[in-house]
Parts: structure tokens; C-alpha cells; sequence
């Protein structure tokens, strides 16, 4: 009960910025987008992107990969379907509101999966990473795009005052990479391809985790 009136809380929440969302967040996450987009490139095929939002990612992907995007909310989905009409995207094949956690596709149905300033929005960061592994195909990618809490320091300072605004935009303002790093750990099929950080002031990290064969 706890997990789903958290999952409709942030829904409503970004339902409420679709709006405006491309305005205020825009530039701020564009250098965020275009890494997280050129990661994913770098594989290709059937893409996923998961946390879609307005769909202001899907113009950067090549014509020649074919990619689905999901979200939570419905009105963000709307714009990105109006985005998707206005500027030709023949290359998306859907859009779906649909559960991170619960995606409704077929075991290793995708070449990658992108997940960009979500991972810290969810209400259970690990089984959507679970998720995300389940139906990534093996030599596939998971990329990542996120804040993640600095441990200490000035930035750390910054953060916790910034932190209320945070919450207020369904973020775990205190979610750490350490956390990632043991849920990579604890799976035989998951290793860690590269972490680091990019713009603005580097305080969000691109992570990319790649799928390996599942050992016998």
C-alpha cells in the first residue's frame, strides 16, 4: 500500500510539471541527456527509455535504432507524443504509462535500457533495476543518469540545503552511489562499464552497467 501511494504521489507530481517541465528542467539536464543518449548509442538496436517524461531525449536518438519510451505520467506522455508528431520520430516505436517496476515486456527484449534522473524517483530503486536487467539482452547495457548524494564537503552542504526542493520533485536527495554498487554486487550478471560525472558542476554521474552472459 505504502509503494503504491508513493508510485501515484509522483505521478500526480509530474502530471503537475508537464507543462512546464521542458522549460525549467531543460537546459539545466541537457549535457545529462545528450551523454546518457550517446551511451546508448554506442550499442544501438532496441532501445528503452524508462522516466521519458516529454520525450525531449527521443529527437537525439539515430533513425536507424528503433526506441520505446515509458513513464508514470500520462500528461508528460502526451507532450512527448505531440513532440514525437511535430518533428517526424518515425524511429519510436511507442509510448506506455507503465510501473518501472513492473515493465510488461518479455525477458531480454531490448539492447538497452535508459534510465535518465529516475533511478533516485522510484519507490524501490532495486527492483526497477531488476527490471531493467530482466529485459536487457545479454551484451546490453543499463545507462544511468542521475544525482547521486556527495558523501562530504562543500557539495554535500549545497545538497542539503537544496534537499526540500528535492522531495518536492519525488527525489531521494540522500541516495548514494554506494547503493548502486551493492545492488550491481549482489548480481552474477551485472558489472559496472563506467561512472562519471557530467555537467552542470558535475553533480550528477552517467553509470553505465552492462549484462553478461549468465554463468552456469
Amino acid at each position: 500500500m505504502g509503494a503504491e501511494f508513493e508510485k501515484n504521489a509522483i505521478a500526480r507530481t509530474y502530471s503537475r510539471w508537464a507543462p512546464i517541465y521542458d522549460f525549467v528542467f531543460g537546459k539545466v539536464f541537457e549535457r545529462g541527456r545528450a551523454a546518457a543518449v550517446d551511451a546508448a548509442e554506442r550499442i544501438g538496436g532496441r532501445i528503452l527509455e524508462v522516466g521519458v517524461g516529454t520525450g525531449i531525449s527521443l529527437p537525439g536518438y539515430s533513425r536507424t535504432n528503433r526506441v520505446v519510451g515509458l513513464d508514470i505520467s500520462e500528461p508528460m506522455l502526451r507532450k512527448a507524443q505531440q513532440r514525437i508528431h511535430a518533428q517526424s520520430l518515425d524511429h519510436i516505436d511507442g509510448l506506455a504509462v507503465m510501473d518501472a517496476a513492473r515493465l510488461a515486456f518479455p525477458d531480454k527484449s531490448f539492447d538497452v535500457v535508459v534510465g535518465q534522473y529516475l533511478i533516485t524517483a522510484v519507490p524501490d530503486p532495486e527492483a526497477t533495476l531488476d527490471e531493467f536487467a530482466r529485459v536487457l539482452r545479454p551484451g546490453g547495457e543499463i545507462v544511468l543518469v542521475n544525482h547521486l548524494a556527495a558523501e562530504r564537503g562543500a557539495r554535500r552542504l549545497l545538497e542539503q540545503g537544496f534537499a526540500p526542493a528535492a522531495r518536492r520533485l519525488g527525489w531521494q536527495p540522500d541516495f548514494g552511489w554506494e547503493r548502486l554498487a551493492r545492488w550491481a554486487e549482489r548480481r552474477s550478471d551485472i558489472r559496472l562499464v563506467e561512472r562519471r560525472p557530467v555537467p552542470p558542476l558535475d553533480h550528477f554521474s552517467l553509470m553505465r552497467f552492462g549484462r553478461m552472459a549468465a554463468l552456469l
